[in-house]
């Protein structure tokens, strides 16, 4: 077991607590938050998958990720707050 199979494992054990935040979310700001976590830690997976591939596409796909994320997690902190800066 390399620590590669360690970090699929640790991945995956916070995407399914995280994934139990989104279906038993007491609000929406829970969820939300859940559901990025979900979506970071899929980036993780794809991460983790080209590091064991050895393959440079993955990086860009991961970043590509990543930005989008960000722009999601801005929106929805925006939502919350009602519009409010």
């Amino acid at each position: 077991m390399s620590i590669i199979d360690i970090a699929l494992a640790a991945v995956v054990v916070s995407m399914i607590i995280a994934t139990y935040r989104v279906l038993r979310g007491p609000s929406g700001a829970d969820r939300g938050s859940g559901s990025d976590m979900v979506f970071y830690g899929f980036v993780a997976l794809v991460a983790i998958l080209g590091i064991r591939l050895g393959t440079a596409l993955l990086v860009d796909i991961v970043v590509v990720c990543t930005l989008v994320g960000f722009l999601a997690a801005i929106s929805l902190a925006r939502l919350t707050a009602g519009g409010k800066r």
